[in-house]
């Protein structure tokens, strides 16, 4: 990059909060249903667009996948209880991304952590303890626009105050990264810890 970032811009999940399969696998094998079938309901692009762009609450996209588990399933009263083992698992921070989080912001750069999200994200972060670690959320379910769209990118640059070019999206989605490119910001696809250093080396001055 020509120039050294000034903020960071920081998905959620699949970076700084993981969800561990297992966990899906166990409700499965607990309610009797196939491995990844309640993913599969759940992230249905229409569903999940509707939930993440706030056309319809959490709560609603949870009856939605259960009315589509029951269908499929035959079972009303089992699709209840698999989707609300499923769902009351809120996933675990990432210790390594928080580290770097907290090196960023001692650094004097900001932090907006900027998910495609429904309207539970507030409570997740404050069950996370995430709340007092990052200077700012935007939530896609708030805005009304989800990643990767430019009214998104906008949003995450003008709650900062900073421009475009000078904002690193961190993003573990390829779409999501070539879509913040297109608006003119610096970002990276996250594949792992052994990005920190890049993130540190982008926006952390040496002297810091």
């Amino acid at each position: 990059m020509r120039e050294r970032c000034e903020a960071l811009v920081l998905d959620l999940d699949g970076v700084l909060r993981e969800f561990d399969p297992a966990h899906e696998r166990a409700v499965a094998a607990a309610h009797g249903l196939p491995d990844g079938m309640l993913t599969d309901l759940a992230f249905e692009p229409d569903r999940l667009r509707a939930v993440v762009t706030g056309r319809s609450s959490h709560d609603e996209w949870l009856a939605s996948i259960t009315d589509a588990l029951a269908a499929a399933t035959d079972d009303r009263p089992r699709a209840e209880r698999a989707v609300a083992a499923w769902s009351a698992y809120r996933g675990v921070v990432v210790p390594a991304v928080l580290e770097a989080v907290r090196a960023v912001r001692a650094a004097g750069v900001p932090v907006l952590l900027a998910s495609n999200a429904t309207d539970w994200l507030d409570a997740d972060l404050a069950q996370l303890g995430l709340v007092d670690e990052v200077d700012g959320v935007l939530n896609s379910s708030q805005l009304g626009h989800a990643k990767p769209s430019a009214e998104f990118y906008a949003a995450a640059c003008d709650r900062l105050g900073v421009p475009a070019r000078l904002c690193l999206l961190v993003d573990d989605s390829d779409r999501n990264v070539r879509g913040a490119r297109a608006a003119g910001l610096a970002a990276i696809r996250y594949t792992g810890p052994s990005d920190l250093a890049y993130l540190s080396a982008a926006l952390v001055p040496a002297t810091a």
